[in-house]
């Protein structure tokens, strides 16, 4: 046993304990705020999804929020309706009740306004946060961990340093039956053929290379061809002058772990293993995407410096930027600088790593739940606003 965790009623394993406030529409977040700012032990989740927008989108947003309030770091949940928006909210509530865990909905309109939803929101958030607090970490395995795999703000530290020891400790944890999910499907672009020839089979393999060819026709839509540039300033700034340069570090996150199998942004697993995930690289949909896939711990690569958290998974930053290191001592976890100037071997690194995952996933605070860095958060839509 490595690690101790909340073992929830459907087995899921969280590394938090919170009751989660979810705000089901963007007219609802001041809502979800005021009552999370009342209640110590609650955690509020806000967006600026959730009313006109096509079906799709809706039906995306709503499976979001329900696989957000399903996440296991989360013991309870109370969803803060407008109570006339497009999102499907009895379906998210349904969903989150399928796992054995307490939902109340708050309708906005129907309680009487911001006031009295406050007060009411107040006093049931209190209740299920003391019910709660009689949940006791128990003993739990390696394989309990769903990891999710980010970078960001990347530079040329990041291919050589933080993302390769990530990779070993995504080959370590695969190994022995845990989860990993990787995601930022633009950042395959270039380096895709690579990450498919990891699938473990052909089938698994196209797939990949679908998810690629779907965003870059996004992106052509648009007059925008991203192939042979690269559209990030902060990239350029870090010495990586193609997306391709970018891509070839990123995906180095997933080690020469097999993909097991494809999923849509914000779809649970159902497999053991490394697998994809849809998603854009901008951290609020990406963190929000992981979350709702039922990540518990996310690890969070980066050179030049990303500060953003997500309001109820652990995000455990990772430098190999000495200068980032020593500069934003408020953001950054873990440095493997050392790797670098040669003063630790990659394997060690990786090691020291997957010890600092483990040790979040018992209860040690990250930088950003310290510092609260983890509000801006989004869900990842396709389709116009109408």
């Amino acid at each position: 046993m490595s690690f101790l965790g909340y073992r929830r009623a459907n087995g899921q394993v969280g590394t938090r304990n919170y009751v989660g406030i979810l705000a089901t529409v963007a007219c609802a977040n001041e809502v979800a705020l005021g009552i999370a700012n009342q209640v110590r032990g609650t955690m509020a989740f806000t967006h600026q999804q959730g009313c006109c927008q096509t079906p799709p989108d809706l039906q995306r947003v709503t499976r979001t929020l329900a696989g957000l309030g399903c996440n296991p770091n989360l013991a309870a949940v109370i969803l803060v309706s407008l109570g006339c928006e497009g999102t499907d909210v009895a379906a998210v509530a349904e969903a989150i009740k399928a796992t054995g865990k307490p939902v109340a909905v708050l309708p906005i309109q129907e309680s009487g306004g911001l006031a009295n939803t406050l007060a009411k929101g107040t006093l049931l958030a209190q209740k299920l946060v003391m019910d709660a607090s009689h949940i006791s970490r128990e003993p739990c395995d390696d394989s309990d961990l769903v990891v999710g795999l980010k970078c960001g703000s990347s530079d040329t530290t990041s291919g050589l340093a933080p993302n390769p020891a990530l990779g070993l400790a995504v080959e370590r944890l695969t190994a022995i039956g845990g989860t990993a999910v990787m995601g930022e499907v633009t950042e395959f672009i270039g380096a895709e053929h690579i990450l498919a020839a990891q699938a473990k089979d052909e089938a698994t393999g196209r797939r990949i290379l679908d998810l690629v060819e779907r965003m870059e026709n996004r992106a052509k839509a648009v007059g925008v061809d991203m192939r042979g540039g690269q559209p990030t300033p902060g990239n350029i700034k870090g010495g990586l002058t193609t997306i391709e340069e970018k891509s070839l570090g990123a995906i180095a996150k997933a080690g020469r772990a097999i993909v097991q199998d494809v999923y849509e942004y914000g779809e649970r697993p159902r497999v053991k293993g490394l697998v994809v995930m849809d998603s854009p690289g901008r951290e609020p949909e990406l963190l929000t995407g992981m979350a709702a896939a039922g990540c518990n711990v996310i690890v969070f690569t980066t050179g030049r410096g990303a500060p953003q958290g997500f309001p109820f998974v652990p995000v455990l930053k990772v430098t190999g930027n000495r200068n980032t290191w020593e500069t934003l001592v408020d953001h950054m976890d873990l440095s493997v600088h050392e790797v670098i100037d040669g003063s630790e071997s990659m394997p060690a690194a990786a090691a020291r790593l997957y010890d600092a995952i483990l040790g979040v996933a018992g209860g040690v605070t990250t930088k950003a739940e310290v510092s609260g860095y983890f509000k801006a958060m989004d869900i990842y839509v396709t389709g116009p606003v109408i």
